[in-house]
């Protein structure tokens, strides 16, 4: 069994596929970086110097103690932040599709086989069967 499985982790196929998970999670954390340190600051600016990160819509405020601690957190909806992952995904998205156009036109076109000699109609083999049978 650990013979099979070594043969399994072993094969090409496996192998691309983790060196793919780990890329994706090197070019989310690059995009990542990207947006939440530059498009979204940028974009910020232009409206109105608003930090989409901290947008949140709060459905219970925090509850502070006479001492100033928290007692019961503040619990809100950060629609800001998923404004964050949806322009990171756009951008992955962007980026993949750049590096699949960029691969395929660095791949050979497949070259079409020549195709098969035609071989006798079924009229001719019809008329190939009815003369022998009149031998």
């Amino acid at each position: 069994m650990l013979k099979e499985f070594k043969d399994f982790i072993m094969t090409g196929n496996v192998v691309e596929f983790a060196v793919a998970v780990i890329m994706a999670g090197a070019i989310g954390a690059v995009v990542k970086g990207f947006v939440d340190n530059i498009i979204m600051p940028i974009v910020g600016h232009f409206s109105g110097g608003m930090d989409f990160a901290e947008l949140k819509i709060i459905l219970d405020e925090a509850v502070v103690n006479a001492e100033g601690a928290v007692t019961s957190p503040e619990n809100a909806i950060m629609w800001g932040s998923w404004v964050n992952t949806i322009v990171n995904l756009i951008i992955v998205g962007l980026v993949m599709f750049i590096i699949i156009k960029a691969y395929n036109k660095t791949k050979k076109p497949v070259e079409e086989a020549p195709a098969a000699p035609a071989g006798p109609s079924q009229e001719d083999l019809l008329a190939e069967i009815r003369d022998l049978l009149k031998k």
